[in-house]
């Protein structure tokens, strides 16, 4: 199982370059940036972590999809992968219903939406030439001039049961949101393998989990707030008698371990720590014991 870190969007655009080449020189497999309104550009910024480093793979989780054309989205998407093979993990999600309706750009439908945008951005980044006529995704005989050699993964960050049979239906991986406990991690990983099923798909199906990391007590009031406020299908596996180690990666590296393997064996293919306090970063050197340890 990778290991990862995100850089939370509260932090300056103009530290990211720094915190990047931090976190590839302390060992982490990815480093993985969020969108949201209305912070940095998830593209802007992913293109940044890229460039100013050499080895450690990228993810953007996610785009809003209500708000991304599909054919500009694969433009910037193979660009990216063309420039940076193999490092560059692109995702796509319903994107917050606040920010969406802030911007006017709410869905009657957030399924149709999602699913209709990465099919499209699949099949163009694997060279086809696609036309379609969907209730929200409308190309006319669209192919990019450059797709990429070897079309990266394209996740979705979706939370219920629909979505995730949605994530398997259509997506190379799916994106799990923090405070998701093993046990919401085998039932996510079920409802994804419905999707696979009706689909009659037998590809891998990359199951990437952000996981708090609770360094101190104001961290695990922060994550206890936060699982207060939790919605969607984690909301029935984050009940009060539920222990912080099923919710969060304490820095305890036993406690620490044992929750990493926990999560590999409920379906998690790469775990990605985050602050859950947004104005500070991940100390990425003082984690390279647990990165070692998850990787053994």
């Amino acid at each position: 199982m990778d290991l990862g870190v995100v850089m939370r969007p509260e932090l300056a655009p103009e530290s990211l370059a720094e915190h990047a080449r931090r976190a590839e020189a302390a060992g982490f497999r990815e480093l993985w940036l969020w969108e949201d309104c209305f912070r940095a550009g998830g593209i802007a910024a992913a293109a940044t972590a890229l460039a100013a480093t050499a080895r450690i793979a990228v993810g953007l989780g996610i785009m809003p999809a209500p708000v991304r054309n599909a054919a500009f989205a694969a433009m910037e998407i193979a660009a990216l992968a063309r420039l940076h093979p193999g490092r560059f993990h692109a995702g796509f999600g319903h994107g917050s219903d606040e920010w969406m309706r802030q911007v006017g750009a709410k869905p009657t439908s957030q399924l149709s939406l999602l699913e209709e945008t990465v099919a499209a951005v699949r099949d163009l980044l694997s060279g086809k030439t696609v036309t379609v006529e969907g209730r929200y995704v409308r190309l006319r005989e669209v192919a990019l001039d450059h797709p990429p050699g070897s079309p990266p993964l394209v996740s979705v960050g979706v939370r219920g049961p629909k979505s995730l049979e949605l994530a398997g239906r259509v997506a190379d991986g799916t994106v799990l949101d923090a405070l998701s406990s093993p046990a919401y991690v085998s039932w996510a990983r079920e409802r994804i393998q419905a999707g696979l099923s009706a689909a009659g798909r037998t590809g891998g199906h990359r199951l990437t989990v952000y996981a708090w990391y609770v360094a101190d007590a104001a961290a695990e009031a922060a994550v206890r707030r936060a699982a207060e406020a939790t919605r969607g299908g984690q909301a029935a596996f984050v009940t009060p008698d539920v222990p912080l180690s099923d919710l969060a990666v304490t820095a305890d590296e036993e406690t620490a371990a044992r929750t990493l393997s926990a999560l590999e064996r409920a379906g998690a293919d790469c775990v990605v720590l985050a602050s859950p306090d947004p104005g500070a970063a991940l100390e990425y050197g003082a984690l390279a014991a647990l990165r070692l340890r998850a990787a053994h």
